[in-house]
């Protein structure tokens, strides 16, 4: 494992660290369950930096990562058990519970602690050595009481990341009177050449991200989806942070009808932007075309907020509120967002209020009026 992965893998890390952290503070299980969704997600973002990208997820990558000898038993074991939390979380009708915040938290910590060199921070998380019936666990080398696996540890204990990977850790250089001038010119010299380089690989790779991104939205509009999706993968690896790769490619699948991975591609891209009204839309799409029309809701209104003028993200938020119920609200925001394909949710001139309202299915497996996104969002 090099150097420059295991940095990047923390770097990943570091983006869930605030989604971890907040885990056990007093929210609706709908933010908990988006949290859990959110954090994996940065976690596996991590775990595939770690053998240079791949296209595996879930229990395939961390067996994958195994195999290679890069995860700890304890380590494969603990992502295991945060994915299998992550699945339970993105069902609509399940509560996530304290177990399912301990194993993303224990995760996290096991993970982190093993790309820095360090065992897990005693305060957080003790590793188990036993397992007591019941799911208890007793922490190596105590003699308290095995405590309840569910009961929630606080993670306000979690240190910061400290880099401790090998020649990662600065070196003292002396300065003894006289001989300041000896040393400070080699020193500078070697500054700026790492600053020029450093400046020209920043170029080179921003250069080559924009280019792989900019070739798939030319061969998306022109219908060649599979060089499509070849550039936009390309643009996920030169540009891990960037979301509109993940938009496109969660786009490319919902419209294929591959809901499964229309939805992790739309959460990744959310996750890398969370106030992308784009990947805030396209995430609403995937639910509206799985009939989760509350969580349609709950994003097509994020993306309203971030873009006050996405009058495709306005009306099939209407579509969405009047599919719940909520009739009066939902024609509301139909006509604020004006004629489009949207306007078939509306109910009929000279219905009664409260009426059922006969919605169209349409035939395809997204809203009807879905629109590309821009080049530049």
């Amino acid at each position: 494992m090099s150097t420059s992965a295991q940095r990047a893998a923390l770097e990943a890390l570091n983006s869930a660290r605030p989604l971890v952290a907040r885990l056990g503070s007093s929210r609706s299980s709908e933010d908990v369950a988006a949290d859990l969704i959110e954090a994996w997600t940065a976690v596996e973002t991590g775990l595939r930096s770690l053998i240079g990208g791949s296209a595996l997820s879930g229990q395939m990558l961390i067996r994958e990562l195994r195999q290679r000898h890069f995860l700890q038993f304890e380590q494969a074991n603990a992502l295991a058990e945060f994915h299998a939390a992550r699945e339970r979380a993105a069902r609509t009708d399940y509560h996530p519970t304290d177990s399912d915040i301990n194993a993303a938290r224990d995760a996290f910590l096991k993970l982190e602690a093993g790309l820095m060199g360090a065992p897990p921070a005693a305060s957080s998380f003790a590793p188990p050595s036993t397992f007591a019936p019941g799911g208890s666990f007793a922490p190596v080398g105590s003699s308290s009481p095995t405590a309840p696996r569910g009961t929630t540890v606080p993670m306000t204990s979690v240190p910061a990341p400290t880099t401790s990977i090998p020649g990662g850790a600065a070196t003292a250089v002396p300065i003894q009177g006289t001989q300041r001038r000896g040393w400070l010119r080699p020193v500078l010299v070697v500054i700026a050449l790492l600053a020029v380089g450093g400046i020209a690989w920043y170029a080179l790779a921003g250069r080559s991200s924009s280019a792989a991104y900019d070739q798939g939205v030319v061969a998306y509009r022109e219908g060649r989806r599979e060089a499509a999706a070849g550039a936009f993968i390309k643009a996920t690896k030169d540009s891990p942070n960037d979301p509109m790769p993940h938009v496109y490619l969660a786009r490319m699948a919902r419209e294929a009808g591959r809901l499964q991975t229309a939805q992790e591609e739309a959460v990744k891209a959310v996750s890398l932007g969370p106030t992308n009204a784009t990947a805030l839309r396209e995430l609403a799409s995937v639910s509206f075309a799985q009939q989760n029309y509350d969580g349609a809701r709950r994003f097509y209104l994020r993306a309203v907020q971030a873009d006050t003028t996405d009058r495709l993200a306005m009306g099939y938020l209407g579509c969405s509120l009047v599919r719940l119920g909520r009739v009066a609200e939902g024609t509301k925001f139909i006509q604020r967002a004006g004629s489009g394909s949207w306007s078939s949710c509306a109910p009929a001139p000279g219905a009664v209020p409260g009426a059922p309202v006969t919605i169209p299915q349409a035939g395809q497996q997204y809203p009807p009026g879905y629109q590309p996104a821009p080049v530049s969002p």
